[in-house]
């Protein structure tokens, strides 16, 4: 059985208690709303979840899925990088995660924040709403909304000729996406570390739970990310939950692949990635 090396051991560990915390306190919201990476226009932002946000999981198979991934690529990759140079692609991997994935998110939001700008209200008041509680349950009403709406109007001396019902839809849909763009996990992290994998080790053979083939690393990590560019484009999950962050997993694979690129170049001289 291939033994667990030091930092490998210590991430799962952080990992673990920050899901313990996660489910023990504050009714399972306190954590989540701390560390968890929220929308940067969100009112519940904090730069540290930036960072945050890789030690935090949205379920126990989440978190399991993970930690042996972690624990299975994690160790070679450790073992041949030392410790320095590992956390140094890991948490690069995480930062590209995020990157990529907020990317993804400002594409849809932007071009909405720009339609409401254009309809007269100003940038404060469009914050405000767009940071209404509007869940009832599990479920975002406009109903809600438009009670919220009306009151924060009517404190705020806005006009209510400029809330037409395009407008009413476009803040509710942007508040949606607000909240519905709450990022955890070490996904990325990970995919970081897949990529490193592969290209230390090219011909190893590798296999998937639910396929029993195996299949060189060279090949099984191109086609996984590729998969998670195909769903991140077409929304079609192959293997991960619908509300997986594919860009973030392609950030990280490619942070991954660049970081080792750089190393792998720069081997006969300081920079070299084995030293």
């Amino acid at each position: 059985m291939m033994r667990i090396t030091d930092t490998v051991k210590h991430l799962i560990i952080i990992n673990v208690l920050m899901f313990v915390g996660t489910m023990t306190v504050g009714d399972g919201r306190l954590f989540y709303d701390l560390f968890a990476m929220h929308f940067p226009a969100s009112d519940a932002f904090k730069p540290w979840q930036v960072v945050t946000h890789m030690f935090m999981h949205g379920g126990f198979t989440h978190l399991l899925f993970n930690m042996f991934a972690l624990w299975m690529f994690g160790g070679p990759v450790e073992q041949r990088l030392g410790r320095n140079k590992f956390l140094f692609l890991y948490f690069s991997a995480g930062l590209a995660a995020v990157l990529f994935q907020l990317s993804g998110y400002y594409w849809d939001y932007l071009p909405a924040l720009k339609s409401l700008l254009e309809s007269g209200l100003s940038k404060s008041a469009i914050n405000d709403i767009i940071n209404f509680n509007i869940l009832d349950g599990n479920q975002y009403t406009g109903q809600l909304l438009q009670q919220q709406l009306t009151t924060y109007l009517a404190e705020n001396n806005i006009n209510a000729s400029l809330i037409n019902q395009s407008v009413v839809q476009s803040l509710f849909e942007t508040n949606v996406l607000i909240n519905n763009s709450t990022m955890v996990g070490a996904s990325g992290c990970i995919m970081g570390i897949l990529a490193a994998f592969g290209m230390m080790n090219p011909n190893a053979e590798l296999m998937m739970l639910f396929l029993p083939i195996p299949i060189k690393a060279k090949y099984f990590i191109p086609g996984i990310i590729l998969l998670d560019v195909i769903s991140a484009f077409t929304g079609q999950s192959f293997f991960s939950p619908s509300n997986t962050a594919y860009l973030a997993h392609v950030g990280g694979a490619i942070m991954g692949f660049v970081i080792m690129w750089y190393w792998r170049k720069t081997q006969f001289n300081k920079n070299r990635w084995d030293r």
